[in-house]
């Protein structure tokens, strides 16, 4: 039997859940290379996904703690749509992906991993990015370090600003 070493992933496993919610906790501390934040707009944030499903697997994330879309206001959901938008442009131009799935989660029976903070997700995708590894192994494989994709992107994103801050 062959290995496959993810020693990233033992800092999921040890960590466990927190009854912090990490989309409130991550923008207060500061610490945007540590915590793998790559936009701080007005009301939104993009980070990466610690755990991705794809290389490139980022979060529009709003700053205000709601569970559903009715939790924000207009000017919330204007600007997660348009931080949408440029993730997506800056993610075609460096990854040239072929596709996208965008989404959001509401509530764990819908597949959210963090349900009391609405987040949109953005996936890459490619031909042939699912294979048999997920399906025979339950095992993912990301081509590249989360650390290298967010040196690669932050320069895009600080480009891209737009009002922003970084």
């Amino acid at each position: 039997m062959k290995q496959l070493w993810a020693p990233w992933r033992l800092q999921y496993i040890l960590e466990g859940s927190s009854d912090e919610c990490i989309f409130c906790i991550k923008p207060a501390e500061e610490k945007d290379r540590e915590n793998l934040i790559l936009y701080r707009g007005k009301h939104v944030f993009t980070i990466m996904n610690l755990f991705p499903y794809t290389n490139g697997h980022l979060m529009i994330v709003p700053y205000q703690h709601a569970e559903d879309l009715n939790g924000l206001n207009e000017e919330v959901l204007l600007e997660l749509m348009t931080q949408t938008k440029m993730t997506v442009a800056i993610l075609k131009q460096v990854f040239s992906p072929q596709g996208f799935n965008i989404g959001i989660n509401l509530g764990k029976t819908a597949g959210a991993g963090i349900d009391e903070h609405l987040h949109i997700h953005i996936v890459p995708r490619w031909v042939g990015d699912t294979n048999f590894m997920p399906v025979i192994a339950d095992l993912k494989v990301i081509p590249q370090h989360i650390r290298a994709t967010y040196d690669l992107l932050i320069p895009f994103f600080k480009e891209s600003e737009g009002g922003g801050r970084i």
